[in-house]
């Protein structure tokens, strides 16, 4: 996933005490997401997302061994995915729950997300100033509907983060990688 920010950006090493914080400060920005998105505060979530926000959950496939790296998952821009949205896409996603006549959500899921496994990758300073944090984790995400619709996913997630000049983290680029193929759920209505 690389971008002109990307090849702008300076290398940076963090280590130590430095890197302790860094690693603190970002999970508890993923744990504020995943709570402004089990309380349905959406417009709260939509606010952590940077405006050129890519989106992006591949559909799996079972291939023959030896080929998963270049085959397992389909590919942004080139094939079908489950999602390949950016934030305006998203914020319509907000607006169409909101009207309260969006069938898969009328009644409102009761969800629960949890974040695990946080893993700090390369960190770059932007030549405008702002940071960028890779980092993978693992998610399992429960959704309950009226008395007997119940889906849990299951999977991984490749997020760049961005502080930007006013100091506050936002999701520049989220790849989530479910651990299935076949889909179960009836409709995908929730966020990752």
């Amino acid at each position: 996933m690389e971008t002109s920010l990307q090849t702008a950006a300076t290398v940076v090493e963090v280590k130590g005490i430095d890197r302790l914080l860094l690693q603190q400060e970002i999970e508890e920005f993923l744990y504020a997401e995943a709570e402004a998105l089990d309380r349905r505060r959406f417009e709260e979530w939509l606010d952590m997302l940077a405006d050129d926000l890519v989106y992006h959950m591949p559909i799996r496939r079972n291939v023959k061994q030896g080929e998963h790296d270049a085959r397992e998952n389909t590919r942004a821009g080139r094939d079908i995915n489950w999602f390949e949205d950016d934030k305006w896409t998203l914020g319509k996603r907000v607006a169409q729950i909101r009207t309260r006549v969006h069938w898969a959500e009328e009644p409102l899921s009761r969800v629960s997300h949890l974040v695990t496994n946080v893993l700090l990758g390369e960190v770059r300073d932007g030549a405008n100033g702002e940071r960028e944090v890779d980092i993978s984790s693992r998610f399992l995400l429960y959704q309950n509907r009226v008395e007997t619709e119940t889906n849990i996913f299951v999977g991984k997630r490749y997020d760049t983060l961005r502080r930007g000049a006013n100091g506050r983290w936002q999701v520049a680029r989220r790849q989530i990688i479910l651990d299935q193929n076949v889909l179960l759920a009836k409709n995908l209505t929730v966020f990752f």
